[in-house]
């Protein structure tokens, strides 16, 4: 993947703090597609707890779209709804889990800011 590589998407799941996400429970799948390969992507939010993993499993919500558009979302430079809104990121299930996968990338950003 040259856009977004999965080990960067898998970091930002780490260090996620965020009083909104300790009070939510869910699983997303990220469909990433790069011409006719798929990527998936499973972040899983357990009452604060962040983790991701490569399983193309069952999810509470399967967000599909190309892997740069996921990519700038992931960096800050898209935001997911308004991708759906656009057309670009086609969701299946609970749409306010990918609302939160957003806070999970903004916050893990956010920690990342702060070490350096």
């Amino acid at each position: 993947m040259s856009d977004l590589s999965p080990d960067l998407f898998m970091e930002l799941g780490r260090n996620a703090d965020d009083a909104l996400l300790r009070k939510a429970a869910g699983t997303i799948r990220f469909d990433l597609e790069n011409g006719k390969r798929v990527e998936h992507l499973l972040l899983r939010i357990d009452k604060g707890g962040v983790s991701v993993s490569r399983k193309k499993a069952p999810a509470d919500c399967v967000a599909r779209g190309n892997e740069s558009i996921f990519a700038r979302i992931a960096t800050g430079e898209a935001n997911a709804f308004a991708a759906v809104l656009r057309g670009e990121v086609v969701v299946d299930g609970d749409v306010r889990l990918l609302l939160l996968a957003q806070r999970v990338f903004t916050t893990s950003r956010a920690a990342a800011e702060k070490a350096s």
